[in-house]
């Protein structure tokens, strides 16, 4: 069974492994590298998700299968322009793939972006990843630009992409969410 749980303070340690495994399952599907990231102290790993946990302009959510720690998600609020987030971090542990902690990890990053008044949610996935593709395409996101290289001096590029929330978009789209409430709770609780 998939739940979804919003990333606690203290939690850095499964943040830190998460993104690790991430990034040596999936080194085409983002922007940084394990080599880079595997550098950072655990002071940073600690402080990096203490400063999100605490933040009411990011959203870092774990999905968990059963009591293990399967999919992480991260959502920001730009600081540049109002009323827009931006989706990265986004994975799912192989063994816990089409189980839909996908889905719920997007569903819930969602519904917390339109709680805090988003109106566009932005994001950027690798050409050709067709599961990644898919999801972001059956939660109402569209292409949106020109495509980009991953990283300087990358064969590979990627497509951005964004979903409009609000009366047109999002409620339209996705039934409202039964766990909004109780993500709100647990993140008050969490700080």
């Amino acid at each position: 069974m998939i739940s979804v749980q919003p990333a606690k303070s203290d939690e850095w340690k499964t943040y830190r492994d998460m993104r690790l495994r991430a990034l040596l399952d999936s080194p085409d599907a983002f922007g940084s590298t394990h080599e880079a990231e595997a550098t950072r102290t655990d002071a940073m790993w600690s402080a990096r998700i203490a400063a999100a946990a605490s933040s009411e302009k990011d959203c870092v959510l774990f999905a968990f299968n059963r009591d293990d720690a399967c999919g992480l998600i991260w959502c920001k609020l730009s600081s540049d322009e109002p009323a827009v987030a931006d989706l990265f971090q986004m994975w799912v542990a192989p063994a816990s793939r089409g189980l839909g902690a996908g889905r719920a990890l997007l569903k819930e990053t969602l519904s917390w972006a339109e709680s805090v008044g988003v109106n566009r949610v932005r994001l950027g996935v690798t050409a050709g990843d067709t599961p990644a593709i898919r999801l972001y395409t059956a939660s109402g996101f569209r292409p949106d630009g020109a495509l980009e290289p991953l990283r300087e001096h990358a064969n590979l590029m990627v497509q951005p992409m964004s979903l409009a929330l609000g009366p047109i978009g999002l409620t339209d789209r996705l039934p409202p969410s039964t766990t909004l409430t109780s993500f709100k709770l647990n993140r008050q609780n969490s700080l």
